[in-house]
């Protein structure tokens, strides 16, 4: 390939950040001036104002009465959670360790949700004694929560709040990962959730209602919808079997944001139109429940970029290998390493040479050793040479704290929120 064809198909347009003088610029700073400040590379960055840009956004989308949690997994950075809790309505934390960060935000532990399908007696205690919403995901978890709620009665009178996770009768269409339809970890099978909502009555839990996740990183918003629609039908009928009204419904989330070529922005029309048509049927069939849409990928992930310095140009038969001081060891997903079946290049470019000519086909590779250390296969980038910096998008969810950082003994990366 000459050094001035571009490669097809092209990813989705990545315009989040702007460009000024050929340099990404990042929170409002030039990449390199960024990297001088940081200290070090390889870091991630995530952008403050993109952040609050994409909960504008939704709020503008949705009706006013859908409560927005973030889902705190995806990226749970302190600084960053803390800043996503002036911005949303609640937080879902998936280990006790997520919660103290969650807690430490200030935010308020009533909006506060526990999902996660192997909590321990001693999560649950910590959960009780915080007074969040625990998503209950299995019948031993029922008998945990009523034991340790007896112990704490006898000192402190906590009540186990909880809602029933439901594994529901179908699968989120065209989500990148299935969490709900058919044999899953999660949650407890619709068809046993009457059963389940007994044993809370009779374990005298402070019932509250329904959590239901059918899958993750969806671009259709007509899949989204109609899960939307299924789950909130099923929870309606589950409802019948509940000790107390339900007071909160989680419809889960899905929505995707593009990172390979050939995928587009998720449309949020459809899916505000439909969640004003649910808001009106929970005022009328579930009068006392708040809808909750649960959002973590797509909160953050596009406000996030990996950063990573070229070490070594090197040439091998023919084809051109950007050597960098990062990897799959900071960035899994990057990669291909973190679910991927095919191999596809998340968007990548060469940040202190945008706009840049001239160009040439291009392999981004970490500094371990292993081939499975690969950020970027035979792309279209600006000649790069030793110093320059590699930016990867999409890099605000699923990064950091999803990457196995120990592996090999390199120097973990650092994380910064401008």
């Amino acid at each position: 390939m000459s050094v001035n064809e571009r490669q097809t198909p092209m990813h989705a347009p990545m315009a989040q950040f702007p460009v000024s003088d050929g340099e990404l610029v990042v929170g409002g700073i030039p990449l390199t001036r960024l990297a001088g400040r940081v200290g070090q590379t390889p870091f991630y960055a995530y952008d403050r104002k993109l952040l609050a840009d994409r909960v504008t956004q939704l709020r503008a989308a949705m009706p006013a009465s859908i409560k927005l949690h973030y889902a705190m997994k995806a990226n749970p950075m302190p600084a960053l959670v803390c800043h996503m809790a002036g911005l949303v309505d609640g937080i879902d934390v998936a280990s006790g360790g997520e919660l103290k960060i969650a807690l430490d935000s200030g935010t308020n532990p009533r909006d506060i949700s526990f999902a996660g399908p192997g909590k321990s007696r001693k999560e649950l205690r910590q959960a009780v004694a915080a007074g969040i919403l625990i998503n209950v995901e299995s019948f031993r978890e029922v008998a945990e929560l009523a034991d340790i709620q007896q112990d704490a009665n006898g000192s402190a009178g906590h009540k186990a709040r909880v809602a029933a996770r439901v594994n529901p009768d179908f699968e989120l269409k065209s989500s990148g990962m299935k969490m709900g339809g058919g044999p899953k970890q999660f949650g407890v099978d619709a068809e046993q959730v009457p059963e389940l909502l007994a044993e809370i009555g009779r374990a005298g839990l402070t019932f509250e209602g329904f959590h239901l996740f059918a899958g993750s990183q969806n671009l259709k918003a007509e899949a989204i919808v109609e899960a939307q629609c299924k789950s909130f039908d099923l929870a309606l009928r589950l409802a019948q079997a509940a000790p107390s009204p339900v007071r909160f419904l989680n419809l889960g989330g899905g929505f995707g944001i593009p990172y390979f070529p050939g995928e587009a922005h998720l449309d949020l029309g459809p899916i505000g139109a439909n969640l004003a048509t649910l808001a009106e049927r929970a005022n009328r069939e579930l009068p006392e429940a708040e809808l909750v849409i649960e959002l973590g990928r797509y909160l953050v992930g596009e406000a996030g970029i990996y950063v990573a310095e070229v070490l070594d140009r090197k040439v091998s038969r023919g084809q051109v290998f950007l050597v960098t001081n990062g990897g799959l060891h900071h960035h899994l997903s990057a990669s291909g390493n973190f679910g991927q079946v095919i191999r596809k290049n998340h968007p990548v470019v060469v940040g202190n040479k945008m706009g840049c000519e001239p160009h040439e086909n291009a392999s981004v590779v970490g500094a371990l050793c292993t081939p499975l250390d690969l950020l970027a296969d035979r792309m279209d980038l600006a000649v790069a040479q030793a110093g320059d910096l590699i930016v990867i998008y999409q890099s605000g969810a699923y990064g950091y704290t999803a990457s196995p950082q120990a592996f090999l003994g390199h120097a973990a990366c650092i994380e910064i929120l401008v």
